[in-house]
């Protein structure tokens, strides 16, 4: 008698070929001349408490095409009495793309209710970054960091509804790798988890530091299709503290650290990556600076490491 067929099955080849890059044009996976976009990430100046409209302009004026804001910045830009119309207006005078947009709900707890008010959190965020005409949003595993027991199966479903909310917003949710966490501490395990949902949205949210602290190697990106890598946090970290010990303050500018930043930008390429190269820091060195400057020193030094790559 043969096993019943799990409901994942066709799904999860679908989403297999799609991560995996199966019938992906050559073309289109070499991209030679394929140029990154630069993306701020507010929490890199999140210490100055700056409004979101001014982070926006000195983000626009230090040259970057796209920002990455939190959804609770975008949250109290609304209380405080803004509408999110006349911010997608500010948005487009500067000349700047929503990229992505950083929250947290709880898409992926075992708790039901807690899950049902998650998906809740997530309908709402997705509607701002719709409304801002953005595309994405971070959906990492909040609620759950120290669930090491959690199937790739049971995260899938979760991703699954996930994704398929986000269908109905136009706004699809990015797994995230967090480092630190025990659940989807690795690319490997996002990436587990992103074949078994077997969606076709289904997709991932890298972060250099986060590869360090779960212990990811680069070459592992080579495995995957960069069209289904909407964006990459990029950074960097020190020789020490070791990676036990290490934790998200400690994140540098790019080039500033040990990072194997040559080898992953060069494996993005290779892999036909076109998404955007994110600039998250939380380093409160930085936090007590001016904003425009480390704003416009964050770009120069993603632009050497990816030159270096590319030389």
């Amino acid at each position: 008698m043969e096993p019943p067929v799990n409901q994942f099955t066709r799904r999860t080849l679908l989403g297999s070929a799609a991560l995996a890059g199966v019938g992906a044009k050559p073309s289109e996976a070499a991209r030679p001349n394929h140029q990154f976009r630069y993306c701020f990430n507010t929490s890199t100046i999140r210490g100055q408490n700056l409004p979101l409209v001014q982070e926006l302009e000195l983000i626009a004026r230090a040259g970057y095409s796209g920002v990455e804001p939190w959804l609770r910045e975008i949250d109290q830009y609304v209380q405080g009495g803004g509408v999110l119309k006349d911010l997608t207006k500010r948005l487009r005078d500067l000349g700047l793309a929503l990229e992505s947009a950083i929250g947290f709900a709880e898409w992926i707890v075992d708790d039901e209710a807690r899950r049902a008010k998650g998906l809740e959190t997530a309908k709402r965020d997705m509607d701002a970054v719709a409304q801002l005409g953005g595309k994405y949003f971070a959906a990492p595993p909040a609620g759950a960091t120290d669930r090491a027991d959690l199937s790739v199966i049971v995260i899938a479903e979760r991703y699954h509804a996930l994704l398929e909310l986000g269908a109905q917003m136009s706004v699809t949710p990015m797994l995230e790798v967090w480092g630190f966490s025990k659940s989807l501490t690795t690319l490997s395990a996002a990436a587990a988890v992103a074949v078994a949902c077997g969606h076709r949205d289904a997709c991932i949210l890298g972060d250099v530091y986060h590869f360090h602290k779960g212990g990811s190697p680069a070459a592992g990106l080579l495995l995957l299709n960069g069209a289904r890598i909407p964006a990459i946090h990029l950074n960097d970290y020190p020789a020490d503290p070791p990676r036990a010990t290490i934790t998200d303050a400690h994140r540098v500018l790019p080039g500033d650290g040990v990072a194997p930043m040559t080898e992953i930008l060069r494996n993005l390429k290779t892999i036909g990556f076109r998404g955007a190269l994110s600039l998250e820091l939380f380093n409160r060195d930085l936090w007590k600076l001016d904003p425009l400057s480390v704003a416009s020193t964050g770009l120069e030094k993603m632009k050497a490491v990816v030159a270096k790559a590319e030389a």
